[in-house]
């Protein structure tokens, strides 16, 4: 049992990860059948240990195969089995149909869904009914017992993915179960990480079933999972003789009228994420309230696009749009810094700018959320959920550059990259004003550190996603005291220590 492989895979790549493991690496189809029902008997019963009365609702196809192997297993350890078909098994082919007579010929009896069984008196419900092959809206009795299970009281164990959620987008297929675990085998599918999946899976739990792993090569992923040690073969600790002109010299302007408070926050960040120096361009009236909250902060009142010149000049990176907003003064910072060729993180109000006057470039990361990614596309927000990696794609085709598409399960692309990164953690504690802001000083930081290293490898996509999972990383640890009032300023008292772990 693995807990989580790096790799997320649209469902027909993991048909065909299937497909390799019985034909080129011989392991029939009903041992991995076995394998799949043994892993998922084995994590309900660690997960719930008190459950003896099993109510098992079996479909078609090989996702009942895992349910009848599984209601075999339960049968066999003593625990009291309640087993619904809901397609009759006598008309179950291949794997799915061995399975069904070995549960049967030890003992084991079912149901139909038309004889109106009784949930009463059952600890649990397995739910494998449907895979990952799911294309259309659930109807008639289908419907009905998905939902049935959901207005129950009982914990609920998805097999491989919850019926009705689809294994790509991760859309409700009319409706789904909602589970409380998820036993996932083969190849992690996409649909259980983005759209409606995280909601209707659970917790996720990854099953390998010992298959030799295929090179990336053979199977590029769909999406691969950011992880801590990504992070640390970007930025390895830092050589004993490393100065402040090593690590880079961040600009980040912003802070209009009223809004001082966001390039504090981005500014600050900046400077916890390891930067060298720190400038920071803003209204003359943000100076004082600036150097009092943070006196490593080098703060310049900016009244004209012309007094930019040194500063601009002088930065290695370039973090625009904290506070900037949209009047003539905003609109003259912004042209001047992209008049400028050198890297760029343009985030809150250069991206509406930018929504406004479309242009492409190669040298800048953009940090939209899901209503500025809408502005960027001309669609509505909704449109985005629905497909995020089609949005962070689109993204990039239209401005080019590197694109960190916010939210749950941020994900982050590039034309230089194969597939993108997506960020597993965070927590929606982290859903308040200001977190942008910390990102995208965070952002500038790493860019801007990144400005030396001689691996040519290292990436502005890589780069990117890299902050996202510090920032991630550290609101999920500022959120150990709970989710409910996390505020921006609480992670950049944890950054120091996941950039540093």
């Amino acid at each position: 049992m693995v807990k989580m492989s790096h790799r997320i895979y649209m469902p027909g790549q993991v048909r065909e990860l299937d497909r390799i493991a019985i034909e080129e690496q011989g392991i029939p189809g009903y041992e991995l059948m076995t394998r799949a029902g043994q892993a998922c008997f084995n994590e309900i019963c660690v997960r719930f240990p008190n459950a003896r009365r099993w109510l098992i609702v079996c479909g078609s196809g090989n996702n009942a195969g895992d349910g009848y192997v599984i209601a075999r297993l339960a049968y066999q350890h003593g625990i009291e089995v309640r087993l619904i078909a809901m397609v009759e098994p006598e008309v179950l082919t291949g794997d799915a149909a061995k399975a069904w007579q070995d549960y049967q010929g030890g003992g084991g009896e079912y149901v139909s869904w038309d004889e109106a069984p009784d949930f009463s008196g059952m600890d649990i419900v397995l739910d494998a009914l449907l895979g990952t092959g799911l294309e259309r809206p659930l109807k008639n009795t289908w419907l009905n017992i998905v939902q049935v299970m959901n207005e129950s009281t009982l914990p609920v164990v998805a097999v491989d993915i919850a019926t009705g959620l689809n294994g790509a987008t991760g859309a409700v297929m009319g409706d789904a179960v909602y589970a409380d675990l998820t036993v996932t085998f083969v190849g992690l599918k996409q649909g259980l990480f983005v759209g409606a999946g995280p909601a209707r899976t659970g917790e996720l739990v990854y099953a390998d079933l010992a298959i030799e792993q295929v090179d990336e090569e053979q199977m590029p992923p769909s999406l691969k999972i950011f992880s801590r040690e990504n992070f640390t073969n970007l930025f390895p600790p830092r050589v004993r003789t490393a100065h402040k002109g090593s690590n880079g010299h961040v600009l980040v302007m912003g802070g209009n009228t009223g809004m001082g408070g966001a390039v504090c926050l981005a500014g600050e960040a900046a400077l916890r994420g390891g930067a060298g120096l720190v400038s920071v361009a803003t209204r003359p009236d943000n100076i004082a309230p600036l150097i009092a909250n943070r006196p490593e902060l080098m703060a310049h009142g900016i009244e004209t696009g012309n007094e930019l010149d040194d500063l601009l000049d002088r930065a290695d990176v370039i973090a625009l749009g904290p506070g900037l907003g949209s009047d003539d003064w905003a609109q003259h910072i912004y042209a001047r810094a992209l008049a400028m060729s050198k890297p760029l993180v343009l985030d809150a109000d250069a991206l509406n700018l930018l929504a406004m006057q479309p242009v492409r470039r190669d040298d800048w990361i953009l940090t939209p959320h899901p209503g500025e990614a809408a502005r960027l596309l001309r669609t509505n927000t909704a449109a985005i959920q629905a497909d995020r990696p089609g949005a962070v794609q689109a993204l990039v085709d239209k401005f080019g550059g590197t694109v960190l598409l916010k939210g749950h399960g941020t994900l982050i692309t590039s034309d230089e990259l194969a597939c993108p990164w997506f960020i597993q953690v965070g927590n929606p504690g982290m859903a308040t004003a200001g977190m942008g802001d910390v990102l995208t000083g965070l952002a500038a930081a790493l860019l801007a550190q990144s400005k030396g290293k001689s691996d040519a490898s290292v990436s502005f996509a890589d780069i990117a996603a890299a902050a996202a999972w510090v920032h991630a990383t550290s609101g999920d640890q500022a959120a150990l005291q709970g989710e409910r009032g996390l505020i921006a300023t609480d992670l950049l008292v944890e950054l120091r220590s996941c950039l540093n772990s």
